[in-house]
């Protein structure tokens, strides 16, 4: 399939009940309105196509974006190409999902991930948490800094009632990452969560809900979650 066709695909998946959900979520045009489970297809045909990907990205098209993070090639995609994609991240589906998810399946995960998070820019920022919260769901746990992931829950909780609003979003998601995540450190979600208590981001006209860290935590021990990896951080 060449790009063109893809987009005529998605062209024709296309609802106004679809994009009428996304702009209430904040999504910019252009945009068809495509819902996730119509993606599944051709993402099965397409399969793994970085050369596609990278030029779905380059539309601005939000449901060609999304495609493009579902059908990168994460062995192939360089640290470079991923900066361009969260530089030019059109909103939080896009930022938060299609650049985290692939940042996270690459082998620059994590190091991007610490350096998005540092980064003055919302969207930036708010992918960093993101893919660093992807990354733990993906990589084992005898491979990751105990110590430095706590220190990045500390300075989470310490920002999250303050910093901009999808970075409060993905800083809060974080430290549930990091808890249900790490056996080690699941108490120490916990702890943090009852000193958080509820952050309060601005969700658009939308009835979506920010998760309470200690109660999203204590779920997941009670349905024995903790600790359990996901093959790919895509979905």
């Amino acid at each position: 399939m060449t790009v063109d066709d893809i987009m005529a695909y998605l062209e024709e998946k296309g609802s106004d009940q679809t994009k009428s959900i996304y702009l209430k979520h904040g999504a910019p045009e252009p945009f068809f309105g495509v819902k996730v489970g119509d993606l599944k297809p051709i993402q099965k045909k397409l399969k793994k196509n970085l050369s596609i990907a990278l030029e779905l990205y380059k539309t601005g098209n939000s449901d060609a974006m999304y495609l493009a993070g579902l059908i990168a090639d994460e062995s192939q995609i360089t640290k470079e190409q991923l900066q361009v994609w969260a530089e030019q991240a059109s909103w939080y589906m896009i930022s938060e999902y299609a650049v985290a998810w692939t940042a996270a399946d690459s082998p620059y995960g994590w190091e991007l991930g610490l350096e998005w998070i540092d980064s003055p820019k919302e969207h930036i920022a708010s992918a960093g948490w993101a893919t660093l919260s992807n990354w733990l769901m993906v990589t084992p746990n005898d491979e990751l800094d105990i110590n430095e992931i706590k220190t990045l829950m500390e300075r989470a909780s310490a920002h999250v009632h303050e910093d901009e609003n999808r970075v409060s979003y993905t800083m809060n998601g974080f430290i549930i990452a990091a808890g249900g995540q790490i056996p080690e450190l699941t108490q120490v979600a916990r702890n943090l969560g009852d000193t958080i208590g509820k952050v309060n981001v601005q969700m658009g006209s939308t009835n979506c809900k920010v998760p309470v860290i200690s109660e999203y935590v204590k779920k997941m021990e009670q349905r024995g979650n903790i600790g359990k990896k996901r093959k790919t951080a895509r979905c």
